[in-house]
């Protein structure tokens, strides 16, 4: 009995993890290195939730009772719109997993994955650019920091965090290019439209 609900539950998770058409192994890789990517910035910026400002000299961000629930929400919706870039190489961006209600179980319009992801990396390239730009001395120019270390630390924390938009829009090109070749392959006009 235990082993036939783990088949299921695998036999179910399979239907999330393949695509109609294989992924290329670098896109599967892209998607895992982006939420690695924000993992530092997330993880530098937890302490400042508890008043310790990290070499800044900006101080507390106030009371305990708003900057704990603040830091670490954005911390956790940060990694979790990251993790969001698997529905572009994963088959749950193609067909709505089952326990999704009234379309579960339906073929996905490209569109519905294509245009969160084109906006949240433009977004995101647009957001975290300057940063990025800031932590190589270009352009954008931070506060002094206490101490070099602070900074150097700083730098390492925040410099990836600007490859987080070009990587998601790298995904969607894709993802948009594999969804048409697939598009093509089925014959007549249930191509692309929602079909259980």
């Amino acid at each position: 009995m235990r082993w036939t609900i783990i088949v299921a539950a695998a036999g179910k998770l399979e239907g999330m993890t393949t695509t109609e058409l294989p992924v290329p192994r670098w896109a599967e890789r892209v998607a895992q290195v982006i939420p690695l990517i924000l993992l530092p910035q997330c993880v530098w910026r937890l302490p400042f939730a508890f008043g310790f400002d990290m070499g800044t000299g900006t101080g507390s961000i106030g009371s305990l009772w708003i900057s704990v629930p603040y830091v670490f929400t954005l911390s956790l919706l940060t990694e979790a719109l990251a993790l969001l870039s698997f529905g572009l190489v994963r088959g749950w961006g193609e067909v709505a997993p089952a326990w999704v209600p009234l379309v579960g179980g339906r073929r996905l319009h490209p569109a519905v994955a294509l245009v969160p992801a084109v906006a949240g990396g433009l977004g995101a390239t647009l957001l975290f650019g300057p940063f990025t730009l800031g932590a190589l001395g270009l352009g954008f120019s931070f506060d002094q920091f206490d101490s070099g270390a602070w900074e150097l630390l700083f730098r390492v924390c925040v410099l990836p965090v600007g490859l987080w938009g070009p990587l998601v829009l790298v995904l969607a090109a894709h993802y948009g290019i594999r969804r048409r070749r697939t598009a093509a392959r089925v014959p007549g006009p249930a191509a692309g439209t929602a079909a259980r």
